[in-house]
């Protein structure tokens, strides 16, 4: 076989795999958005996934979300809007000046050392949560911060900034500092550095460390179901108690999904092209 015609066969191979690969993916938010748009009853006659050929598509479940169930859907969607953004925020900020700070100067703690310290921060977020989980509802339970958005912006912060601190260090370390060394020269000092050349200099990085921790802050479980009760409770949250107060009702949990779904989507086609741009290593 001629180098081409394998090189043809080969890319053939691949875009087959990966064709197969997106329906595998894929096929379960295509059954999630179908049924959402199911009756009741062709939800439990068997497969049907064609609108207009398996089933007739109805509104009623997404006009019961907004209507009847306004006021339990609203409420958790408020609540996960600002404390995923919240806590993606401050994971940012704090993490970009941690790794700033790691980056452009020499740490030494007993033996360990810039490297080390950048190792054992990322370490804390190998931790399962559920480690801790009981820890952290007894300290807030003491200072009352059970159940409210400050307590879950700041557990979601603190889990989220070894990822922020990690990804800015990769970022911040391709800066070469001779740009930082003239403006010092002109008499800048190091704050100004960092916030007038620095951050405009990695905001493509910034946005897609931002939406890394926005989707990790999201999607959060564990943490919510200990922490919260009612006026700090999450979407996840929400998802999950329609399936143990009235059973699979999986039209309504479908269309919740759904609703749930759109805010990270949105989010994430607004800053495509900055988060695409921060994932390539500076000068490439």
């Amino acid at each position: 076989m001629k180098p081409k015609e394998k090189e043809k066969l080969t890319l053939v191979y691949t875009y087959i795999l990966l064709i197969v690969w997106a329906g595998f993916v894929l096929f379960p938010i295509y059954w999630m958005i179908t049924t959402s748009f199911k009756p009741k009853l062709d939800v439990f006659l068997g497969p049907k996934y064609v609108p207009w050929v398996d089933f007739k598509p109805v509104l009623q479940w997404w006009h019961r979300i907004f209507t009847v169930e306004r006021e339990e859907v609203i409420p958790p969607l408020i609540a996960s809007m600002v404390i995923a953004t919240g806590s993606s925020v401050c994971a940012v900020i704090l993490g970009t000046m941690a790794a700033y700070g790691l980056t452009r100067f020499r740490f030494k703690f007993g033996t360990m050392r810039n490297r080390d310290i950048l190792v054992w921060i990322v370490s804390q977020r190998m931790m399962p949560p559920i480690v801790v989980g009981l820890a952290i509802f007894i300290m807030f339970r003491v200072v009352n911060l059970l159940d409210t958005w400050v307590g879950m912006i700041l557990i979601y912060t603190a889990f989220n900034l070894p990822i922020a601190v990690w990804m800015m260090r990769n970022f911040l370390s391709q800066i070469p500092t001779s740009t930082e060394e003239a403006a010092m020269v002109d008499g800048a000092s190091r704050a100004q550095v960092f916030f007038r050349i620095i951050i405009p200099m990695t905001l493509s990085s910034l946005m897609a460390t931002f939406l890394l921790c926005f989707i990790f802050a999201w999607n959060e479980f564990l943490l919510a179901l200990i922490l919260t009760f009612d006026r700090a409770q999450t979407v996840p949250i929400l998802i999950a108690s329609q399936h143990f107060q009235r059973g699979p009702q999986w039209w309504d949990i479908s269309a919740l999904s759904m609703l749930a779904i759109a805010p990270v989507v949105i989010i994430a086609l607004s800053l495509q092209r900055y988060f695409v741009r921060g994932l390539i290593p500076i000068g490439k």
